[in-house]
């Protein structure tokens, strides 16, 4: 139904609000037509409403900026760059460092069993070396391994270092005092044998007798310039499944180094005497 034009504006208490003023919409309406406009509301604000509102503003870009300046970590502006662009990209795994193991094993030895490690010398600058429970028996770095053969002695009770000694079996009679330092051996002790260079030329028939009574296999087979590394125990017997003899012998087709064969090792853990 069409409402009559209205001539004047409305009446104090017809507005909805003191603050809102009604106002008319544009269109044509004349005295004593019908008004087929509507009404609108335009808020109307005061100067202190101003006031409070740019206060409220300002405290609002002031607070906006202290969280954002709380949020930014310290940091170059490079490094902030380089954290944004990394985010997409995938992370990359890196694999722990493995821990070093007694003499260099891959996996560690049980915590009632001993560490040991022989290795044969390999050419005229590879020396020969013993380790046993991580310590170096014999070895170039404590100058105690020569040319021949290298002998160490461990009391298998307590695993302390008896003896030991380097034995030339290229010049000179050494068959007769390595005879006797095996003898000289107590009970319960370990016997660990490495070559370096040759061990074998002035190598006799009776030492050979007294290191295959320690069990060798491999004695009688040692050529000039062999590899070759031997675990024996004295007055007890080694599980069998220990490794504990190696020989690698001369040869000019596959040698490693010129005139002499590449060195070779053995190693494992030896269990200790039960308490």
């Amino acid at each position: 139904m069409a409402r009559p034009c209205p001539t004047r504006p409305l009446p104090a208490p017809c507005l909805p609000d003191p603050g809102l003023r009604w106002l008319l919409s544009p269109g044509s309406c004349r005295q004593g037509q019908e008004w087929s406009g509507t009404w609108k509301m335009r808020p109307l604000v005061s100067g202190p409403l101003k006031v409070v509102f740019l206060v409220l503003a300002s405290l609002c870009a002031w607070y906006s900026g202290y969280l954002l300046a709380e949020l930014i970590p310290d940091a170059p502006l490079s490094s902030a760059a380089y954290s944004i662009h990394s985010i997409g990209e995938r992370p990359v795994l890196k694999a722990p460092v493995p821990k070093r193991q007694k003499c260099d094993h891959w996996t560690p030895c049980p915590s009632d069993t001993y560490a040991y490690r022989l290795l044969s010398g390999g050419g005229i600058n590879k020396y020969a070396k013993i380790c046993f429970e991580d310590d170096l028996l014999m070895g170039e770095k404590l100058g105690n391994v020569a040319r021949g053969i290298n002998i160490a002695i461990v009391n298998y009770v307590t695993g302390n270092v008896t003896a030991t000694q380097h034995f030339d079996m290229y010049e000179g009679d050494n068959s007769g005092p390595m005879i006797k330092f095996i003898q000289s051996a107590p009970p319960k002790s370990l016997l660990f044998m490495v070559t370096y260079d040759d061990g074998s030329t002035r190598l006799n028939n009776d030492a050979k007798n007294a290191i295959e009574e320690l069990g060798s296999k491999e004695i009688r087979n040692m050529k000039f310039r062999s590899s070759w590394v031997f675990l024996a125990a004295k007055g007890f017997e080694l599980p069998s499944e220990i490794q504990r003899e190696k020989i690698n012998h001369s040869d000019t087709k596959n040698n490693r180094y010129s005139g002499w064969p590449a060195e070779i090792q053995i190693e494992g853990c030896i269990p200790k005497e039960p308490s």
